[in-house]
């Protein structure tokens, strides 16, 4: 499940430094990061012209180090620079290119546009003509790269600072950074790509990757491959996603507790007919019940609060969503513990949590450490924090997914996967890669229900 390290700008700059206080030298460090962002370059396979654009400091060192490697292959390369070279290590790269340095604000454009300009570790925007510039030279380019990251792109938060183009791809650096995945900047990086670097990152927070599930024993029966329970509402819709959902995690059994009898839907759901608080918590005494989702179309009135107190003193591992969250953020929050996961959209984090100051995966982490629980904060970028600092940040999630139910989709698969491996950080993982993946294989404008005919075929790919 793990797909690289994700650094900030400080963790970036302090495992480059370890690397030179190891004897690797600075410019080394910089040929390496070149030649490795220059072969991936090449491989794209677009040998048309090219203007690289280098600013002042290591990144524009970066630029002329591909510059010169691309030049060696045959390509027609032409560099632009915004100032001076600033640092030792890109003179000494501007200095071993021996071509025509034009400025960059009269370069004329090229069929192919490298942004060498800022990268990592902006602190402020570009000056409204530099960045006008640059989008205009990426505009006119057919293929477009952003060296480790888009100039004008704050590193920590994802933050544009200024005025930004959108790029075809982006060439990571030694090691994913937060904006690679947080958006709005995401949005504007393009395909990812990694040039590694001999620098040893370290990190509790990472990219995620896809999960390796197994298969049931030979011996498995319904109650070993995870009985899930789903306390339902006032919207049975929303529960009877979550429930087949559940269904089709993996999990072995589904059981739904809601006042409704549904007249449709899978036969291998468990319906049990109860409302009352004293009779869900009567069922909830079974111990063979694995995980416990409650939210999904629970409703906000006393019934709902009797139903949701029911869950929470129950004792079992839980995943809690949406109108559960509410009602959470109505009480003014508690500790839940780290038998569960909470699922909340932007929304629902404000009012369980507040208004959190630093980037999303610093009020990720900040409402796990608060809550007990793993917190899958939901969205195009996605973060899933644990209590003791382990982090996974999902990117390149179908904007398609913007639709109703599929956060109780995901709800549901959480639960399954919950029941399944008992591990709430590890089954929150794997529910958003298998819901992100899910959804690629749909049709666009798909909705809801049809995540859940995909959801098998999600599950086998990973087998």
């Amino acid at each position: 499940m793990i797909g690289g390290a994700i650094l900030t700008a400080a963790q970036m700059r302090a495992a480059e430094q370890a690397a030179f206080d190891a004897g690797v030298d600075p410019h080394d460090l910089m040929e390496q990061a070149g030649a490795a962002a220059a072969e991936i370059i090449w491989r794209a396979g677009h040998k048309r012209d090219l203007l690289i654009l280098c600013g002042p400091g290591n990144n524009g060192g970066d630029g002329f180090v591909i510059a010169r490697r691309l030049r060696e292959r045959g390509l027609s390369v032409r560099v632009a620079a915004l100032g001076e070279s600033r640092t030792n290590s890109a003179q000494r790269a501007r200095k071993a290119w021996d071509g025509p340095v034009e400025d960059m604000m009269t370069a004329e454009p090229a069929t192919q546009l490298v942004d060498a300009l800022f990268g990592t570790g902006l602190s402020r925007g570009l000056d409204e003509p530099v960045a006008e510039r640059l989008c205009a030279l990426v505009a006119h380019a057919t293929a477009s790269y952003a060296i480790d990251l888009p100039s004008g792109v704050e590193t920590d938060s994802g933050a544009l600072l200024s005025a930004t183009p959108r790029f075809g791809a982006c060439i990571a650096l030694g090691a994913w950074k937060p904006a690679h995945l947080l958006h709005p900047a995401a949005g504007y990086c393009g395909r990812l790509m990694l040039a590694p670097l001999d620098i040893a990152p370290d990190s509790d927070v990472q990219r995620l990757g896809a999960p390796l599930l197994t298969a049931p024993a030979a011996d498995a029966h319904k109650y070993s491959r995870g009985l899930v329970a789903v306390v339902g509402g006032g919207m049975p819709g929303a529960s009877l996603l979550a429930s087949e959902a559940a269904a089709r995690s993996g999990a072995g059994s589904v059981r739904r507790l809601a006042a409704d009898m549904p007249t449709s839907g899978p036969h291998a759901i468990i319906n049990r007919q109860v409302d009352r608080a004293d009779a869900i918590a009567e069922q909830l005494t079974d111990k063979r019940i694995a995980a416990l989702l409650v939210g999904p179309g629970l409703g906000l009135d006393d019934g709902a609060r009797a139903r949701l107190r029911a869950a929470l003193d129950s004792g079992h591992r839980l995943v809690l969503d949406a109108d559960a969250l509410t009602l959470l953020g109505e009480e003014g929050g508690r500790t839940i513990g780290r038998e569960a996961i909470l699922t909340p959209h932007e929304g629902e984090f404000r009012r369980l949590f507040g208004d959190l100051p630093g980037s999303k995966i610093d009020r990720a982490c900040a409402a796990a450490h608060s809550s007990g629980a793993v917190v899958v904060y939901k969205g195009a970028d996605s973060v899933i924090a644990a209590p003791d600092g382990r982090v996974a940040v999902a990117g390149g999630a179908t904007p398609w997914l913007s639709t109703a139910g599929t956060g109780d989709v995901l709800a549901g698969l959480a639960a399954g996967r919950l029941a399944v491996t008992g591990d709430p950080f590890r089954a929150a993982c794997e529910a958003v890669w298998l819901h992100g993946d899910a959804a690629r294989r749909c049709s666009p404008a798909f909705v809801a229900d049809d995540l859940l005919a995909a959801l098998p075929a999600a599950i086998a790919a990973r087998l």
